[in-house]
């Protein structure tokens, strides 16, 4: 009896032992199954840190990207963007097209010095031919006047107009001017035939004080005498001044290509206009027709001679004035070095010019002009561009003396 009390006892206490193990047991497994969920969670966190910082760049052990992260560029939705009211110039074949029987290509005839002999030596002379271009800007009953540069024509015994459909016809000069490099010249109108007279065309002038920095441009020329070509590009600047055999002038700079016989050809406007006359290229000699840097041509702005322009058209004198001499500029360093003063150093006096009947020779140098100090050419030309003939300046020239140099003031009566 007592066993089995005992025995009973003890599957009792066996009984109370394994209720009280299991939930120790229980709350053992629950704090493991949330340590390994705390540790995943903060895995995750981590892993996705990772790709994140890797994706925007913060982090990249390779030293290169993921393949699958391809770099890109960024591009604004031009749709979204306000566009300017500008004209941008790409297909200009509608305008070249219009234009074209405008144009003419010009061939000068000249007699040249060659060498130590004169052209007239054995009473035989040396012919040299020129390349230029030019613009029909007007018919009377009797002629049809086309402009050009005076440079083209200056000189010449002979000139040969071609026109668009491929005719030549002979041309004279009507008038010229020099300080401008402006010429009108003349084809009589009988001497044209009724195919080239029904292919021509009177230019359209415009207005260049109405252009600005980065418009879009047209040139059309006889480059380099093989007969008319266009070229376009944009304004690179306006008013430039630049100086061609002593006399500057304030110019259209363009880069649009101008190279050899393109003088005196059209700058055109986007609408087709005339704004310029093509007439000179920067070289590492200066301002030349055979000039071998690109991208630096210049145009005579029109509005500026259209007044003279007029005149030689209608047989008037060229009121245009000019000092009369050629020369270049000395600077302070070149001062310094040949010890003589800053200024104008004159190279040629024109004869006949004002400065020849004041007196002015080759080697004086002005120092001054109306009491204002020569530091640039600008100085001078600022003066006499919008002068007339016969106003006078007051000039201070440098000249030597007794191995130094002296000054004096002359007055010069502008011709």
């Amino acid at each position: 009896m007592e066993a089995d009390i005992k025995e009973e006892k003890e599957e009792k206490e066996e009984i109370k032992e394994i209720k009280e193990k299991k939930p120790k047991k229980k709350k053992k497994s629950k704090a493991f199954i949330g340590y390994i969920i705390v540790t995943v969670f903060i895995v995750l966190i981590i892993v996705s840190l990772f790709i994140a910082f890797n994706n925007i760049g913060l982090l990249n052990l390779n030293g290169n990207k993921s393949s699958n992260n391809k770099l890109k560029l960024e591009y604004t939705q031009t749709s979204d963007v306000n566009k300017s009211d500008g004209v941008y110039i790409t297909d200009v074949s509608e305008v070249v097209e219009n234009v074209m029987p405008s144009i003419v290509a010009i061939t000068s005839k000249a007699l040249v010095n060659n060498g130590y002999f004169t052209p007239g030596f054995f009473n035989e002379g040396q012919y040299q031919e020129g390349a230029g271009s030019g613009i029909i800007i007007s018919r009377t009953d009797t002629e049809l006047l086309i402009l050009t540069n005076n440079h083209v024509v200056e000189g010449a015994e002979a000139l040969t107009v071609q026109f668009v459909n491929g005719k030549n016809v002979d041309a004279t000069v009507k008038g010229y001017s020099n300080r401008r490099d402006v010429a009108v010249i003349s084809v009589k109108l009988s001497d044209l035939d009724n195919e080239t007279a029904e292919s021509i065309k009177i230019a359209t002038m415009g207005d260049s004080n109405q252009l600005k920095v980065g418009n879009g441009i047209i040139a059309i020329g006889n480059a380099l005498g093989y007969g008319q070509s266009v070229t376009t590009g944009i304004v690179s600047a306006l008013n430039r001044e630049v100086t061609i055999d002593g006399k500057a002038s304030k110019m259209i700079q363009i880069d649009a290509a101008i190279n050899g016989g393109n003088s005196g050809g059209a700058l055109l406007n986007a609408a087709g206009e005339v704004v310029g006359i093509n007439s000179a290229k920067y070289s590492t000699s200066g301002i030349t027709d055979q000039a071998t840097i690109e991208g630096m041509g210049f145009a005579i702005p029109i509005s500026d001679v259209t007044e003279i322009i007029e005149n030689l058209m209608n047989g008037k004198e060229d009121t245009s004035a000019q000092i009369g001499i050629e020369g270049y500029m000395i600077t302070e360093s070149q001062s310094k070095y040949n010890n003589s003063p800053v200024g104008f150093y004159i190279s040629k006096v024109v004869e006949g010019g004002g400065a020849d009947k004041a007196g002015l020779e080759m080697g004086n140098i002005i120092t001054k002009i109306n009491g204002k100090e020569v530091k640039e050419v600008s100085d001078i030309t600022s003066v006499i561009y919008d002068a007339k003939k016969g106003d006078k300046v007051k000039l201070t020239v440098a000249y030597i003396k007794k191995n130094k140099y002296e000054e004096k003031e002359v007055e010069v009566t502008l011709s």
